[in-house]
C-alpha cells in the first residue's frame, strides 16, 4: 500500500524524485515497524538500491566524517556528534515525535573503538563476475577438507560473488599500476620496472624507485599527446598481494618459469574457516584470472581456537590465553599435539592449558623416556647400529612384533594423513607409543642389563634403534623439535642431515598372526592382572600357577610368548584348560517358577534344602540332569531346570571373566612362594635405595645387612647380586658406605649399607 507513495522529508536537502517509498527484500516485518529511511551513500545495499531506483546521490558529509555546507544547520559537526543538535532543532519546530535511546547493532573501528562510517566513493574494480561460471567450475575440482566448506560456505560466497573493489586510500602500499594523462585522458597500465623505465620522463628515476607508495608517484610517462600521465593516487588491496602469491612468490613471469610451472597447483593449503571470504577466494580468483584453473588442489580449513571452556577468547573477557608462555613452560610441541590430537582440524577447539601440560607429561614425555632408555644403554655397551645387524626373521617373536607392529602404525598414520585425519594418526601413534614403552620396552628391560652383546641383547638394540629412529619420522609433521632431537641422536653417516629432509617411512613387514597371538597373550595378561588386583596381591609377589580358559588357537602361540606372560604377571607356572570348573564351586539356588507348580506348599522347605545342598549334589545334578533329595522321610527328585546354578571360586583361587576370555589364578602361598616374595620386594627396595645414593645405573656395588634380613640375603645371594649390580655382599656393617636404611621385608626387620664400588 505504501510503495510508490510520495513523502515530506524533514531536511528537503534533494530533490524531489529522492523522498518516496520503495520495496526491499532486506527490510523485514519481523524487526522493526517493516520501513526504514535509506541512505544511497552511506550503505552497500542503500547504494544498490538507489541505483535501482534512480534516485539522487546525496552525500552531505566529507571524508573526516563531518556534515558540509550542504546541510548547513551541522557544517562542520562529526555526523555521531550532531544528533543532539538536529534533535533539538525538530522539537523547536514541533517536527519531533519521540526521542529515545535504544541499541543496535553497529561497526567500530577494533582499533580505537570510534564509530564508523560507510562511505561511497570511487573505486578502481576487477570484473570478477564476468569469470564467475570458471571460478565456480573450478571450486568443484578442489578437494575440500571439511568437503561442506567447499560445496557450502564457499559455494555459496562464490555464487553471490561482486566485483572486486580493488583500489584503498593509504599513505603506503603496493600502488595501482596506472597512469592517466590530465590533458587527454589516456590511461597506461603498467606491468613491469622494464616497462615502467621505457614510458619514463625520468628512466634514472623509474629505475631505481622504490616500487611503493608514495615513492613511484614521483615518476610520472609521456603521453603521446604530450602531457604528463601521473599515477592513480591508490593502492591495491592487501588481499590482492595474498592473492597473488601462488605467482607473485617466484616474479613470474619475468624469471624462475620452470619453478613456477613444477609449483602451480600447489597441492595443499590450510588456513582459519575465516579465509573463505579471504585467502581462500582471492588465490582462487587471481590464479583463474591470470592462469585459468585453481592455484590450489586441496584445502585443509582450521576451526577457531576457544578458551577451555568453549568460550571465544577476548581481552574484555580475560580467557585469552598467550601461546608464547605456554611454549616457554611445556615447549611448543606439547600444543602442537595437544591441538592435534584433541579435535579434528575443521573444528573449533579448546586451548586448555592442562590439556597442554597433559600432552606434555603424558604422550611426550614416554617417547623421550623410550628413547633415553635406548640412549643409556647403548652408550654403555657401545652399540654401533651399522654393525652385527640380525635378520628380522632372524630375531625373538618379541622383536619380530615389534616391527609387524610398527609396520601396522606406519600403514594405520599415512592412511589417516591422506585423508587428512590427523586425529585419528595421533590416535594411532599413541597406541603404538603404548605397545612400545607398557610391553616391549617393559618385556625386555632384563636383556639390557646383563653385560657383553649376546645376539639376543644385539637383536633388541637393533630393533629398538630402528623403531624409534623411524618413530621420529612419523612423528615429525606433530612434534618438529622432538623429532629432530631424536634423529640428531640416532642419525649414522649418510643419512639426512635433518629428520625433515628423511624420507617418510614405508611399513617394513606384517605378520598378522603373530600380531593376533601377542594380542591375545596381552589379554590373558589383562584378565591376570585384574584377578591379582580382586585378590589384593602384589605384582612383586609370586604365584604358582594361571590357569587360562583356552580358545582356539591357544596351543599355536610360541611357548616364547606365553613366558612373557609368565613374567610380566609373576607366576610360576601358566596352563591351558579347556574349562574352570575345577577351581570353582557350584552353589544352586530355586526356581519358584517351576518348583511350586509341582511341589505346593512343600516348594519352601525343598528351596532350603537346596540352597543347602553340597557342591557335589549340584555337580551330580548337572551331569545326570537331575539327583535326588531328601524331604522330610521321602526322597524327591528334583531336575536341572528347576535350578538355577552359580558358580563361585574355589578358597585359595580367584577367577577373571570377560566375554570370550576367562582365568584363574592360584593364590595359595607355600613357604617356596613367600621365600621368593620375600626376595623380589627386598630387590624391590635396594634398586629405590641405589636411586636414594645417587648411583648410576652401571655402578657396582657392595651391600652389608644386619638383623633378620640375613634369611633372605643368605638364601638368595646371587640373585640378589645379579639383580642390583652387587659385586660384594656380607653381613655386617659396611665402612664408608655411601648410603644407608633401616628395612622391614614381610616382618622381616634389619639395616643395609650401600657403597660404591671404583670397578664398573
Amino acid at each position: 500500500e505504501l510503495v510508490g507513495r510520495r513523502y515530506l522529508p524533514l531536511y528537503p536537502l534533494a530533490g524531489n524524485g529522492a523522498y518516496r517509498v520503495v520495496g526491499a527484500e532486506f527490510v523485514s516485518m519481523e524487526e522493526g515497524t517493516g520501513i526504514v529511511h535509506i541512505a544511497p551513500a552511506f550503505g552497500e545495499e542503500d547504494y544498490e538500491l538507489g541505483q535501482k531506483e534512480s534516485l539522487p546521490f546525496l552525500q552531505p558529509v566529507d571524508r573526516t566524517g563531518r556534515f558540509t555546507q550542504d546541510f548547513s544547520l551541522c557544517a562542520g559537526l562529526f555526523v555521531k556528534e550532531a544528533d543532539p543538535k538536529i534533535i533539538e532543532d525538530l522539537r523547536a519546530k514541533g517536527r519531533l515525535f519521540r526521542a529515545e535511546t535504544y541499541e543496535h547493532e553497529y561497526p567500530f573501528c577494533w582499533r580505537c573503538d570510534t564509530p564508523l562510517l560507510y562511505y561511497a566513493m570511487d573505486s578502481w574494480f576487477i570484473a570478477t563476475t564476468k569469470e564467475k561460471e570458471r571460478i565456480i567450475e573450478e571450486n568443484e575440482a578442489i578437494v575440500w577438507h571439511p568437503k561442506h566448506v567447499g560445496s557450502g560456505r564457499f559455494a555459496d560466497f562464490l555464487e553471490s560473488m561482486r566485483d572486486w573493489a580493488l583500489s584503498r586510500e593509504r599513505y603506503w602500499g603496493t600502488p595501482l599500476p596506472v597512469w592517466t594523462c590530465p590533458s587527454c585522458g589516456r590511461m597506461e597500465v603498467v606491468g613491469s620496472r622494464k616497462e615502467l623505465v621505457e614510458k619514463a620522463i625520468d628512466p634514472e628515476l623509474a629505475s631505481t624507485v622504490e616500487l611503493h607508495r608514495p615513492f613511484v608517484d614521483r615518476v610520472e610517462l609521456r603521453c603521446p599527446c604530450g602531457g604528463k600521465m601521473r599515477r592513480e593516487p591508490y593502492v591495491l588491496d592487501t588481499w590482492f598481494d595474498s592473492g597473488s602469491m601462488h605467482t607473485a612468490q617466484w616474479h613470474f613471469p619475468f624469471e624462475n618459469l620452470e619453478e613456477f610451472r613444477a609449483s602451480y597447483p600447489a597441492d595443499f593449503i590450510c588456513e582459519g574457516l575465516d579465509q573463505t571470504r579471504g585467502w581462500f577466494y582471492t588465490l582462487l580468483v587471481t590464479g583463474v584470472l591470470v592462469h585459468g584453473t585453481t592455484p590450489y588442489r586441496r584445502v585443509l580449513v582450521t576451526g577457531l581456537g576457544l578458551d577451555a571452556e568453549g568460550q571465544k577468547m577476548s581481552k574484555s573477557r580475560g580467557n585469552v590465553i598467550d601461546p608464547l608462555p605456554l611454549a616457554d613452560q611445556y615447549g611448543a610441541d606439547a600444543i602442537r599435539w595437544y591441538l592435534l590430537s584433541e579435535s579434528a582440524p575443521w573444528t573449533e577447539r579448546r586451548l586448555s592449558v592442562d590439556g597442554v601440560k597433559a600432552a606434555r607429561f603424558g604422550f611426550l614425555e614416554t617417547v623421550r623416556n623410550c628413547h633415553d632408555f635406548f640412549a643409556l644403554y647403548a652408550a654403555i655397551d657401545g652399540f654401533d647400529p651399522q654393525t652385527g645387524f640380525i635378520p628380522w626373521e632372524k630375531r625373538p617373536a618379541l622383536d619380530r612384533w615389534l616391527g609387524s607392529r610398527f609396520s601396522q602404525a606406519v600403514e594405520e598414520v599415512t592412511s589417516a594423513l591422506d585423508a587428512y585425519d590427523v586425529v585419528r594418526a595421533t590416535r594411532a601413534l599413541e597406541d603404538f607409543v603404548d605397545d612400545l614403552s607398557n610391553w616391549y620396552i617393559r618385556a625386555s628391560r632384563p636383556r639390557f642389563w646383563g653385560s657383553g652383546l649376546s645376539e639376543d641383547k644385539l637383536s633388541a638394540y637393533h630393533t629398538l634403534y630402528f623403531v624409534l629412529k623411524n618413530l621420529g619420522l612419523l612423528l615429525a609433521p606433530f612434534t618438529p623439535f622432538l623429532a629432530e632431537a631424536m634423529w640428531q641422536n640416532l642419525r649414522t653417516e649418510g643419512d639426512p642431515i635433518s629428520v625433515h629432509l628423511a624420507d617418510w617411512p614405508s611399513p617394513l613387514f606384517r605378520d598378522p598372526v603373530l600380531e593376533e597371538q601377542m594380542q591375545r597373550v596381552r589379554e590373558v595378561v589383562e584378565l591376570a592382572l585384574a584377578a591379582r588386583n580382586r585378590a589384593k596381591i602384589k605384582v612383586r609377589q609370586p604365584l604358582r600357577t594361571l590357569f587360562v580358559l583356552e580358545k582356539p588357537g591357544d596351543r599355536e602361540i610360541p611357548e616364547e610368548l606365553w613366558r612373557l606372560a609368565k613374567e610380566e604377571l609373576n607366576v610360576l607356572e601358566l596352563k591351558l584348560v579347556s574349562d574352570l570348573s575345577f577351581v570353582q564351586v557350584p552353589k544352586a539356588s530355586p526356581d519358584f517358577r517351576r518348583l511350586g507348580p509341582r511341589f505346593g506348599a512343600k516348594a519352601q522347605l525343598l528351596a532350603q534344602r537346596i540352597r543347602e545342598a553340597s557342591p557335589d549334589w549340584v555337580r551330580d545334578l548337572l551331569s545326570h540332569g537331575s539327583a535326588p533329595l531328601e524331604l522330610g522321610e521321602e526322597k524327591v527328585l528334583i531336575h536341572a531346570e528347576e535350578v538355577q546354578v552359580s558358580w563361585e571360586p574355589a578358597p585359595g583361587f580367584v577367577v577373571e571373566e570377560e566375554p570370550g576370555g576367562a582365568v584363574a589364578l592360584d593364590t595359595r602361598l607355600d613357604e617356596e612362594l613367600r621365600a621368593l616374595g620375600d626376595l623380589r620386594e627386598l630387590v624391590h627396595r635396594l634398586q629405590l635405595l641405589r636411586k636414594e645414593a645417587g648411583f648410576e645405573v652401571t655402578d657396582r656395588i657392595a651391600i652389608g645387612y644386619t638383623g633378620e634380613l640375613r634369611e633372605i640375603f643368605s638364601r638368595f645371594p646371587e640373585r640378589v647380586k645379579e639383580e642390583v649390580l652387587a659385586k660384594e655382599l656380607g653381613e655386617g656393617e659396611l665402612p664408608e658406605a655411601d648410603h644407608s636404611a633401616e628395612l622391614e621385608v614381610h616382618g622381616k626387620k634389619g639395616k643395609v649399607w650401600l657403597k660404591r664400588l671404583k670397578e664398573r
